[in-house]
């Protein structure tokens, strides 16, 4: 997959990807990330600074996603009510029983049409099935499994089960509040899935791994991330 092409900037490739590596990885601002460069003496624009995260952003998150390993076999599925533009709308999720987020979409609806649009999306981009999908009772889901023929394979189904798909909401709320809310589905779309490739990378968990392997586990993820910005480390 072809790294990013920084050729014409004005600015240096790794000023370039930290300012999107500050923006994906914190609850910050453009504004905040433009004041955290200034404090190094870098002068850019918030401006600026956003029209790097569009151009670059989604270039990264792909070549992030396309490293990872295979998911956990178990798929947690889950919805939230968001206003985006003044409208209501839904953000669908669903996540491996590692808390890795496979796929978010925003759509308008919260039926079954969403549920199999989500369905038909994670399992062409992961390219294999789960052995067991794992949500609340919402009864979409599994008429969403019986109009895509998976109603065969383990369905579980549970008030407090899906816990793990929606604590992966938290963060995103955290940012929806520093954004003040988004501004349009495509935009929240656009910005969702590159904070997830981001958020999937650099997620370990410090309260179940010694300061040492905390510390290898960090490193690792650094190297994915100048890798996939196409930086030499």
């Amino acid at each position: 997959m072809t790294p990013p092409d920084y050729t014409g900037y004005r600015f240096p490739s790794d000023v370039i990807q930290r300012a999107i590596w500050m923006y994906l990885r914190f609850t910050l601002s453009y504004r905040d990330v433009e004041d955290l460069l200034a404090e190094r003496g870098i002068e850019v624009s918030y401006e600026t600074i956003r029209r790097w995260v569009t151009s670059f952003g989604p270039i990264i998150a792909r070549r992030l996603r396309a490293r990872r390993p295979p998911p956990h076999g178990r798929w947690h599925l889950d919805e939230v009510f968001v206003r985006i533009g003044g409208k209501p709308m839904y953000l669908w999720r669903a996540v491996d029983a590692e808390g890795v987020v496979l796929e978010v979409l925003v759509q308008a609806r919260r039926d079954k049409h969403a549920a199999r649009k989500l369905m038909r999306k994670l399992l062409r981009k992961q390219g294999i099935a789960p052995d067991e999908w794992v949500t609340d009772k919402y009864p979409a889901y599994g008429a969403a499994l019986r109009d895509l023929q998976l109603d065969g394979m383990p369905h579980i189904r549970g008030k407090r089960l899906n816990n793990r798909a929606e604590s992966s909401h938290v963060p995103v709320r955290r940012r929806e509040c520093k954004l003040q809310r988004f501004k349009s589905s495509a935009s929240a779309q656009r910005f969702l899935s590159m904070y997830a490739a981001t958020y999937n990378t650099f997620n370990v968990c410090r309260h179940l791994t010694t300061a040492r392997t905390h510390r290898l586990f960090r490193a690792e993820a650094f190297a994915a991330w100048r890798d996939a910005a196409g930086i030499a480390a």
